[in-house]
């Protein structure tokens, strides 16, 4: 009998500090809430939140996310996982090498404008592939696909070139670069979002994700 009742005065605890931890977690900003995402994730503890067919079914209603990653296309760097989020919580951009031309640039906007989004990430990942090719090309890439015009692109950003000029360009040293530049781009794109930044109006941080820890270091 006594062990039946610790058992549900246990149980009653668990439930109860269960509660408490997503009371909390809904007062926390997009920033903290992605950081919180990802220290569960990294810690192979995710929670895998928003994932019910209730929850598709109530954001047929609309979409509010909170959030908006801009990260590579590599299958090993999804966003919702990395920071354990769910249906309608990030608003995604993918590419390879996380480059952004007018298509996704629009697509940011709309996400501001619209969607009320208040935080922007570009996230670079370690051992970035478009990263690699760009550095192995050396400058002479010699196909003729589209993969040419990814490289070109990273190619013609002024921090990619600063670390070539200086004789400083590696793979860590480029990813980071590149991260930079997106940042950099997001916050003196006109006329949308260099309005909403210089008001702001939203957030726009960059961050490397590590692909073999799974852990997201943020650069505030």
């Amino acid at each position: 009998m006594k062990k039946g009742l610790l058992y549900l005065a246990f149980i009653g605890v668990f439930f109860a500090c269960n509660h408490t931890d997503e009371i909390n977690e809904s007062n926390l900003t997009p920033l903290q809430k992605l950081e919180a995402g990802n220290k569960r994730f990294s810690a192979g503890k995710p929670v895998h939140p928003d994932e019910t067919l209730e929850r598709l079914r109530e954001l047929k209603k609309g979409q509010h996310p909170f959030a908006i990653v801009v990260s590579c296309s590599d299958s090993r760097v999804p966003a919702e996982l990395v920071f354990d989020q769910g249906l309608g919580d990030i608003f995604s951009i993918r590419t390879a090498g996380n480059i952004m031309g007018d298509f996704e640039l629009g697509s940011i906007e709309y996400a501001i404008e619209h969607l009320n989004c208040k935080l922007i990430v570009v996230l670079g990942h370690k051992d970035c592939g478009a990263i690699k090719a760009f550095i192995n090309s050396d400058g002479h890439y010699e196909h003729f696909d589209h993969i040419k015009k990814i490289i070109e692109y990273i190619e013609n950003e002024k921090e990619e070139k600063y670390l070539a000029s200086h004789h400083e360009l590696n793979l860590d040293k480029a990813i980071n670069a590149n991260i930079k530049h997106g940042v950099t781009a997001l916050k003196t794109s006109e006329p949308i979002l260099k309005e909403f930044y210089d008001a702001k109006k939203v957030q726009i941080i960059g961050a490397l994700y590590d692909i073999e820890t799974g852990k997201v270091t943020f650069n505030k």
